[in-house]
């Protein structure tokens, strides 16, 4: 348990690095429609910004900024996995892990996801970008790391009882 809540607290450093590059993100994301001839569809899942540093990705400093999120979302699905492994069972750890499994899911619709307060990630896109193009994209982080503290949260409350007979 310890050592899971050491992995999120890395992450979460991580993403606070990952904030401060939020602007870098979008121009990178911008730039890369643009080579695609892509500028109507909304980014809709990792899988869509994996293709875009892949094969439209010109420049060294979006392709880092791409890369800073795709690791991210790597490490975010290796502590889903983590999560599994240790789940107890209970219907509300059931529930966000699912959650946390979906969100991380490589082909997963990200286009209608939108974090609220206190996160302000949407916040510093243009209404433009935060509706049409960008708001599920920088909102999948915070939202998946909010479930996973929950889980852990969650995970603390329970009976050293009802812990043992799930992880067995």
């Amino acid at each position: 348990m310890n050592e899971l809540k050491e992995s999120l607290r890395n992450i979460e450093q991580k993403y606070k690095l990952f904030q401060q590059q939020q602007f870098t993100f979008v121009a990178a994301l911008e730039h890369c429609r643009e080579n695609a001839h892509d500028k109507i569809r909304p980014i809709s899942s990792i899988e869509q910004v994996q293709s875009y540093m892949e094969h439209y990705c010109v420049n060294s400093t979006d392709r880092r900024a791409l890369l800073m999120f795709l690791d991210l979302c790597s490490e975010l699905s290796r502590l889903c996995q983590h999560l599994e492994a240790l789940n107890p069972g209970t219907p509300v750890t059931n529930n966000l892990l699912e959650k946390c499994k979906t969100l991380v899911s490589q082909s997963n619709d990200l286009s209608i996801l939108r974090a609220k307060y206190p996160h302000d990630v949407v916040n510093h896109l243009s209404c433009d970008e935060a509706r049409n193009h960008y708001g599920g994209v920088v909102s999948l982080i915070p939202l998946i790391l909010d479930l996973m503290k929950e889980w852990v949260a969650h995970l603390e409350k329970l009976p050293r009882k009802e812990l043992q007979h799930g992880a067995a």
